[in-house]
C-alpha cells in the first residue's frame, strides 16, 4: 500500500537514504515517476532541506522548520557535502589534482569557478548497498571510485565537474552532509532527531 502524507506536525527533523530513481519530494509530474510518497508517510510541513538528482542516491535531510532549512543552506554555514562517484574510466592523479585546484564550470548558462575541498581514489570499490538497478557492466571499459567534497550545490554539480576531467559518473551516493555520515543505512531507510540532536549530528550550531 503506498503511503500517505499524515497531519502536520512542529520542529520534525529527519536523516533519509534516498534509493536511485526517486524523486527528492512528495509529488510526481510524469506517469512512472517514483518520489518519497512512495517509501515513507511523513507530516505535510515536512520537505527536504536542497535535494539529490532522481538517479543519485544516499543522504537526504528533511525538516518542517524554515529556520532548520535557512541555517543548513546558507552559503557562509559552508556545510561540507561528501559523495562517492563511481565513474568511467581509470582516475589518475592529475584528475584529482585537477578537482582540487578548481575550474571555472558552466551551470544553467552561468559560468561558475567550482573547487573541491578534497578529492581522492578508492583502491578497492567501498562497500555500499547494491543499487537498483546495477550499474551496467562492461568488460572492455574500467571504472574508479571517487571521493569528492564540496561546500557548494549547484545543480548537478559534482556529476558536470567529474565530467568536465573526463570521468562521466556511473553512480553517485552521498554519503555525508556535515558531520552526519550515511552509514549503514540502507536505501528508504528514515531516522528522526529532535531539534539539537539534528544540528549536533551535523556539527553546526543550533538555530
Amino acid at each position: 500500500m503506498k503511503p500517505t502524507r499524515t497531519t502536520k506536525g512542529i520542529g520534525r527533523y529527519y536523516a533519509m537514504y534516498k534509493p536511485y530513481g526517486v524523486l527528492s519530494r512528495f509529488t510526481t509530474e510524469l506517469p512512472g515517476q517514483r518520489c518519497l510518497a512512495d517509501l515513507v508517510s511523513l507530516p505535510q510541513d515536512v520537505y527536504p532541506i536542497g535535494r539529490l538528482d532522481q538517479d543519485s542516491e544516499g543522504l537526504l535531510l528533511l525538516s518542517s522548520d524554515p529556520a532548520a532549512n535557512a541555517a543548513i543552506l546558507e552559503p557562509r554555514q559552508q556545510l561540507l557535502k561528501t559523495y562517492l562517484c563511481q565513474v568511467e574510466g581509470a582516475c589518475e592523479a592529475a584528475a584529482l589534482q585537477a578537482l582540487l585546484d578548481g575550474f571555472s564550470l558552466s551551470i544553467k548558462g552561468t559560468k561558475h569557478f567550482v573547487r573541491a575541498v578534497s578529492a581522492r581514489m578508492y583502491e578497492d570499490p567501498p562497500v555500499l548497498p547494491i543499487r537498483d538497478p546495477p550499474i551496467r557492466f562492461r568488460k572492455n571499459i574500467p571504472t574508479s571510485w571517487i571521493e569528492i567534497a564540496i561546500t557548494e550545490g549547484k545543480n548537478r554539480q559534482v556529476r558536470k565537474m567529474l565530467a568536465a576531467i573526463g570521468y562521466p559518473v556511473l553512480r553517485l551516493v552521498r554519503v555525508g552532509i556535515g558531520k552526519l555520515q550515511l552509514g549503514a543505512m540502507q536505501p528508504g531507510e528514515l531516522r528522526e532527531f529532535d531539534a539539537t540532536g539534528f544540528a549536533r549530528s551535523l556539527g553546526i550550531r543550533p538555530w
